[in-house]
């Protein structure tokens, strides 16, 4: 369990971590610890999000130091698949060539103008968080992984190969989605209680995404994939921060 949890943290974060050899056997659990990649991220939102306001900074370092967080956490390991998605997306090619595409290390210009667009919307969202949906969207990252990992090991797969499946192929099946649904059950209802209303925007918008970035995933892909995992991450980070934030300033236009 505790290799397996160093795999984890080896694979999807840039935090140093004892080297664990690289088996089927430490990889047993890691997708369920996948989702403590998140909390390490949301609490230091909410550090960085209580210094900010202790500084009294403006809102726009604010939000641009906030959106980089997860960067510097994963090394922006999932932003590569958003980028390799968007592109195999843009071609309107058969499924075939939108899988090779993905396998392509070079960058388009369409995932440069989606990446660009989607760090600059997901900038100004943070930029407008109180202390309510700070703390909602914390607990967005852990449910966002939560949900990937949980998709990773009961939906159909894209390809039988590659990084994902490295993880998926060892994996414990009952236990990585009992782990999961507990990381979902809890972050989920973290989200409500802290939240209210923009808690329960947020997890609709999680629920939302995924069901989306399933349909497109099979119609396009023919399942999922590491790179489709990732592009599914940096949209529910997205949209459930969007949805928080949105809420929020609704009820306070309504009161």
């Amino acid at each position: 369990m505790l290799n397996s949890l160093f795999s984890a943290f080896l694979m999807y974060s840039r935090i140093p971590m004892p080297k664990v050899e690289w088996k089927e056997e430490n990889r047993r659990y890691s997708l369920g610890f996948f989702p403590l990649v998140g909390a390490v991220i949301g609490l230091a939102l909410l550090g960085w999000n209580w210094l900010a306001h202790r500084l009294n900074l403006n809102p726009f370092m604010l939000g641009t130091v906030s959106a980089l967080i997860p960067v510097a956490v994963t090394g922006g390991i999932h932003l590569d698949g958003f980028c390799d998605v968007s592109d195999a997306l843009a071609s309107f090619g058969d499924k075939d060539k939108k899988l090779r595409i993905m396998s392509d290390p070079h960058v388009g210009s369409f995932a440069i103008i989606r990446l660009c667009v989607s760090m600059m919307m997901f900038s100004a969202v943070l930029s407008q968080l109180s202390r309510n949906t700070t703390a909602v969207c914390a607990c967005g990252f852990v449910l966002s992984r939560s949900l990937s990992g949980l998709s990773a090991v009961t939906m159909r797969s894209a390809k039988s190969t590659g990084t994902l499946q490295s993880f998926v192929k060892p994996s414990h099946r009952r236990v990585t989605i009992a782990m999961q649904a507990l990381f979902i059950a809890i972050s989920g209802t973290l989200m409500v209680a802290l939240g209210g209303l923009p808690g329960v925007a947020a997890l609709a918008a999680a629920t939302a995404v995924l069901w989306y970035c399933k349909a497109a995933a099979y119609r396009n892909f023919g399942g999922i994939s590491g790179d489709v995992c990732g592009w599914f991450l940096v949209l529910c980070e997205l949209w459930t921060c969007t949805a928080a934030v949105f809420a929020e300033k609704i009820l306070e236009v309504l009161k």
